[in-house]
């Protein structure tokens, strides 16, 4: 596929628009350094900066014409009278990462969801626990908050939602998880998983497609609200409205949402495949 400059042109300039209609509340919230229990951590988990979101690509073997102010960007190679990025060159720079993402997206697709953690990674977070990661207070207290952690089992399954248990948590999960193993367990019923979709999209860089970066991010943004909904904080003062998944209503409510957040994510990792693989250069 190959875009003419006025063609690729305008599609940067569409995703620059909507990059920056889903950036604008915290880029307004940054210039007044003002803090946010839910949004931030897309900006600071997931460290990238409103700017990276805003760049657009076309993906990789996408030739892009006449674009001389893009000849020497990482990843991007000539193609006849214009520039593509290169999946090889990027598999090239960076084996192992390129490695790790292909075999992350296959492995997770490859497996059927599982959907009986009702989100409780977040109430482990903080079991037994006086000081928490986040300063808000607990919707149930602390004994309440326990009591939840101690009536469920917990069957989390993603390493970077584990490895923020409490030492008193971690032997009450189903198994015990390490970064080595993380491609073994990770399955597309996660939210996290779902999540980390955009953190993969973005480490590709060029060879993703700016609209699918995009959509990444509104997955991305969609999951946190509901991992915070979920949670066993009482974020009321940010109009948060819980999803009490210590009931029978509320941890209904959370599989219906997170099936459909499985969905979309499945399609999400399938685009990625085929847009980073899928794609040779053609001039």
């Amino acid at each position: 596929m190959s875009l003419t400059r006025s063609e690729w042109t305008e599609r940067e300039q569409a995703h620059q628009r909507r990059a920056d209609a889903l950036t604008a509340a915290h880029r307004d919230r940054a210039s007044r350094r003002e803090k946010h229990p839910v949004w931030d951590f897309l900006f600071t988990y997931y460290a990238y900066k409103p700017a990276q979101l805003r760049r657009w690509h076309p993906g990789a073997g996408v030739v892009i014409d006449d674009a001389p102010e893009r000849i020497g960007w990482r990843w991007y190679t000539p193609a006849g009278s214009g520039l593509t990025p290169d999946a090889s060159a990027f598999a090239a720079d960076k084996p192992e990462l390129a490695a790790l993402i292909e075999r992350m997206l296959r492995r997770t697709a490859s497996r059927p969801g599982q959907f009986g953690c009702f989100g409780l990674h977040e109430w482990a977070m903080v079991y037994r626990q006086e000081e928490h990661r986040h300063p808000v207070p607990l919707r149930l207290g602390q004994a309440g908050t326990d009591a939840v952690v101690e009536n469920h089992h917990l069957r989390c399954t993603h390493f970077d939602a584990f490895r923020f248990f409490t030492p008193e948590a971690v032997p009450r999960n189903r198994r015990s998880l390490t970064r080595e193993d993380q491609p073994l367990f990770e399955q597309p019923g996660c939210l996290h998983a779902g999540m980390d979709l955009y953190k993969w999209a973005m480490k590709l860089g060029p060879l993703v497609p700016g609209e699918l970066l995009l959509d990444a991010f509104e997955l991305a943004r969609d999951i946190r609200l509901l991992d915070m909904e979920a949670a066993p904080y009482d974020l009321s003062a940010w109009d948060v409205v819980p999803v009490p998944i210590e009931t029978a209503e509320g941890k209904a409510e959370y599989v219906r949402r997170q099936r459909g957040f499985a969905e979309r994510g499945a399609a999400l990792r399938s685009a990625l495949l085929d847009a980073w693989l899928s794609s040779p250069v053609r001039t």
